[in-house]
C-alpha cells in the first residue's frame, strides 16, 4: 500500500494578509466595547494591540484573551484614562481662551493642541508595547521618547488617528472597527522603531 501524503495546505499571502486586515477590524471593535468604561480606553487599546501581536506572530488568542489582557491593563491603565481625558479638558480650556481673545491665546491653542497629540501618540505606542505587569508609568515615560526621538513613526500614529477621525466624520459606524487598525499601527511602529 503507498502511503498517501498529504501535503499542508498554506495560504496565500492575499490571503493571509487579508486575514490579518480582518481581525483588526474584529479587534476595533472589541477596543470600542472595552473603552465604553469611559477611562477604560487605554487598557482597551492595549489589549488589542496584544492581541494583534499574537496574531501577527501566529499565535493562539481571541477574545477569552483579549479579555485576561484587559483585566490585567485595567487595574492600572484606568489611572492613565483619567490623566488623558484632564489633558483633554486642559487643551479645550487653551482653545476657549484662545476663542476668547486673550493675547497670545492662538498660539497657546495651538502649542495645546501640539502637546495634546503628542500625549495621544505617546500613549498609543505605550499601549502597542504593554504586556502584563509592566508598569504604566514606565511605559509612558519611554514611549514619549520614542516619540520624540521616532518623528516619522509618531507621524503615522497621528494619520492612523485623522482616519479615524474622518471615518466617524463621514460614515460613524466606520470609526468602530477602524479603531483596530490604528492599534495595529501602533504595534507596526513600535516594531519598525524596535528594528532601526
Amino acid at each position: 500500500m503507498a502511503e498517501a501524503r498529504v501535503k499542508a495546505r498554506r495560504e496565500s499571502v492575499f490571503a493571509e494578509r487579508f486575514a490579518v486586515f480582518a481581525e483588526c477590524l474584529l479587534t476595533g471593535v472589541w477596543i470600542a466595547v472595552a473603552s465604553l468604561g469611559v477611562v477604560t480606553y487605554p487598557a482597551a487599546f492595549a489589549a488589542g494591540a496584544r492581541h494583534l501581536r499574537r496574531r501577527t506572530a501566529h499565535e493562539g488568542g481571541g477574545w477569552r484573551e483579549f479579555l485576561a489582557d484587559f483585566r490585567a491593563a485595567v487595574r492600572r491603565g484606568w489611572l492613565v484614562g483619567v490623566a488623558g481625558w484632564a489633558a483633554a479638558v486642559a487643551v479645550w480650556v487653551d482653545a476657549q481662551a484662545a476663542r476668547a481673545g486673550i493675547p497670545g491665546g492662538p498660539l497657546v491653542g495651538v502649542v495645546g493642541l501640539c502637546a495634546l497629540f503628542g500625549v495621544v501618540v505617546a500613549g498609543l505606542r505605550a499601549a502597542a508595547t504593554w504586556t502584563p505587569g509592566a508598569s504604566w508609568r514606565a511605559l509612558l515615560a519611554a514611549a514619549a521618547r520614542r516619540t520624540v526621538r521616532d518623528p516619522a513613526g509618531s507621524f503615522l500614529l497621528v494619520g492612523g488617528l485623522v482616519v479615524v477621525a474622518c471615518s466617524g466624520w463621514f460614515i460613524p459606524p466606520l470609526a468602530v472597527p477602524v479603531l483596530g487598525a490604528v492599534a495595529a499601527a501602533a504595534v507596526a511602529v513600535e516594531e519598525r522603531y524596535r528594528h532601526r
